[in-house]
């Protein structure tokens, strides 16, 4: 039987085209911030397709951020790419079973200054320490999730695509006399497409023999409501700007009678760079 190209993937592919098309449009910017995070956490997962337990254990995260300040129809635009890589491993209750599990996450944004200061510096000579940023955000997920005691079906390969809506905050003060920068960062999907096997479908019966059933599904708040929270602070050193951070990433999902969910809690520590192009 012949399938036909279904609406969510031209939809899939529209979105990574945007993607990239916004990648290349903020390239003309000449102030960037380049911050490096590593961070350690606690974890809990659940996918019902390869148990219905909860499991616990401990997270690993890798934040790379770069924001630059772009100019369309003289208005301030910040863009923003997050690269966000975390690998897992979680035991259930009874010690008995354990996921190992690994995605990565890419994120562009562009965000509309809605008032206050377009940058620290600003923030400092204009004594407006306050500032609030707005705008959509597109993303991207590639992963998988093991689970070590299945015999079948062991593994579940997650991959979706979404279009959030992004808040930035930021809010600059003196502390010891030295310039400290507080940030907050709030993304929550509002419509995306993702990957995912049928109830009691397995992944021979859809890549080996083709038999497509519903495999790549639409998500709204409704399906996947999630939310990720980016609390950093920065400290000025003389031979660097240190930044610590709190990530508490709620990702879920129910499609297909599959409910899957990841709630971490990381605590980040890093590094920014400030660079001026001329």
């Amino acid at each position: 039987m012949m399938r036909r190209s279904l609406p969510p993937v031209r939809f899939l592919v529209l979105l990574l085209a945007c993607l990239c098309c916004c990648a290349a449009a903020a390239q003309s910017s000449r102030h960037t911030t380049h911050s490096t995070l590593f961070g350690v956490g606690t974890t809990t997962q659940q996918d019902s397709y390869l148990s219905p337990l909860d499991y616990h254990g401990t997270q690993f995260q890798y934040l790379h951020e770069t924001l630059r300040k772009t100019h369309f129809r003289d208005s301030c635009v910040t863009f923003q790419t997050l690269l966000q890589a975390e690998l897992s491993s979680a035991d259930n209750d009874a010690q008995k079973a354990s996921y190992l599990g690994g995605a990565v996450h890419y994120d562009v944004a562009w965000r509309h200054l809605l008032s206050g200061p377009s940058s620290a510096a600003e923030a400092r000579s204009a004594r407006r320490p306050f500032a609030l940023h707005l705008g959509p955000q597109l993303g991207a997920t590639l992963g998988a999730l093991y689970n070590t005691r299945n015999g079948n079906n062991p593994a579940q390969a997650i991959a979706e695509i979404h279009l959030s809506a992004s808040l930035l905050a930021t809010y600059s003060f003196r502390l010891w006399r030295q310039p400290v920068a507080l940030r907050e960062q709030m993304d929550i999907p509002l419509l995306g497409a993702m990957f995912s096997p049928n109830y009691g479908q397995s992944y021979y019966e859809l890549f080996t023999l083709g038999n497509y059933d519903h495999n790549i599904c639409l998500t709204t708040p409704f399906s996947a409501p999630s939310l990720r929270n980016l609390l950093t602070i920065e400290l000025p050193l003389p031979c660097c700007t240190l930044r610590f951070g709190y990530l508490a990433d709620f990702r879920q999902s129910h499609v297909n009678d599959i409910h899957h969910h990841t709630y971490s809690h990381s605590f980040l520590l890093g590094w920014v760079r400030h660079l001026t192009i001329h």
